[in-house]
């Protein structure tokens, strides 16, 4: 039988299975430096027209989505003003100390700072909770996933693939815009 990739196969989905039912949960984390509290991927197995699937799904908090949207549309703002912009690419020196960046660089980063703050406050950029399905992925079904919570964690993992597989998931549809967070200096 023809799979459209990995993710379909039965003894690939089994061997899941058997994976998650030794760690008693109903997702694996996807090892990755880009794992954080605010983004995790991950696989668990659900159903595809009638059919088990791997689900690869890519899961962070509205925030960081809202973030994402807000320097995207700051880089394409610098990109009109500044034609030679290709991305700021920081450098670390044999210490692992980021390398100051060129004058042209620094311009730029500037500029995009300012954008990003005029963005946040005036709320141009709203964002709502989604999830977005690609059938065409190279590993079972790709969902990316946008949630209204603090954080990502074992709880909201779980709660989302059981209200996910048992098709009563409800999305919150209101807009919703965010401020970038001020670190706190200790003295």
């Amino acid at each position: 039988m023809q799979y459209k990739n990995d993710g379909f196969k039965p003894e690939i989905i089994n061997a899941l299975k058997t994976e998650l039912k030794a760690s008693g949960k109903n997702f694996k984390i996807v090892p990755s430096p880009d794992n954080s509290d605010e983004y995790v991927n991950f696989y668990f197995i659900g159903m595809y027209e009638g059919k088990e699937v791997i689900y690869d799904a890519a899961m962070y908090t509205l925030r960081l989505h809202h973030t994402s949207e807000v320097y995207e549309l700051a880089e394409h703002k610098a990109a009109k003003k500044f034609p030679n912009f290709k991305g700021i690419h920081y450098e670390e020196d044999e210490n692992g100390n980021l390398k100051p960046l060129n004058s042209d660089e620094e311009e730029i980063g500037w500029f995009i700072t300012e954008i990003i703050m005029e963005i946040e406050e005036d709320e141009s950029v709203k964002v709502q909770e989604f999830i977005d399905e690609d059938t065409n992925h190279d590993y079972g079904i790709g969902l990316d996933v946008a949630l209204n919570v603090e954080h990502i964690d074992e709880k909201v993992i779980t709660k989302f693939i059981k209200e996910f597989n048992d098709d009563n998931i409800v999305l919150d549809d209101t807009m919703y815009a965010f401020q970038s967070e001020d670190e706190d200096v200790e003295e």
